[in-house]
């Protein structure tokens, strides 16, 4: 593995936080899914400090990141952080450099005091099911994810599309 560095995204990076979601998106085969643009990302990233994201570099280049978000979990009264994406380009996959991602992400739990990180992965993505049960990931079987988005989440909350 060459040298691995690790950065926060500042607000210049945000056409290149797209271009790894895009990438992403296109590896899950759901490029069409993707409505993201600039604007929203800073808006939600860095004006409203939702979400952070870390990178990645390998010599300098930018190889991967991830996105997250810090969670508390009710129960144990301890947070901990929800990784919504992950990705590494092609070209660096099979070197190590998701596990590295993944263990500076366990770091940074750890140093705010969490407990765990958690994340969703398609079931069809056998591949990245197994890298992360290589890992030590668990498949909740306790619970499923449930979802309530676009029209459903309008209708929900009583008001009109558009609003």
């Amino acid at each position: 593995m060459e040298k691995v560095t690790f950065r926060y995204a500042k607000r210049k990076d945000v056409p290149l936080i797209l271009e790894f979601i895009r990438g992403l998106a296109e590896y899950e085969g759901m490029p069409g899914l993707v409505t993201a643009t600039e604007e929203r990302l800073e808006e939600w990233l860095f004006d409203k400090e939702k979400a952070e994201v870390l990178f990645l570099e390998v010599s300098g280049a930018e190889a991967g990141f991830a996105l997250f978000f810090e969670s508390l979990a009710a129960y144990p009264g301890r947070g901990g952080i929800y990784l919504d994406d992950l990705y590494v380009k092609p070209e660096f996959r099979g070197k190590g450099y998701g596990e590295a991602l993944f263990k500076r992400l366990a770091q940074i739990t750890l140093e705010r005091g969490g407990m765990r990180i958690e994340w969703l992965c398609l079931k069809s993505n056998l591949p990245s099911i197994g890298f992360y049960e290589a890992m030590g990931g668990k498949q909740m079987e306790m619970s499923t994810t449930f979802r309530i988005e676009n029209e459903a989440l309008i209708s929900l909350a009583g008001q009109k599309a558009g609003c």
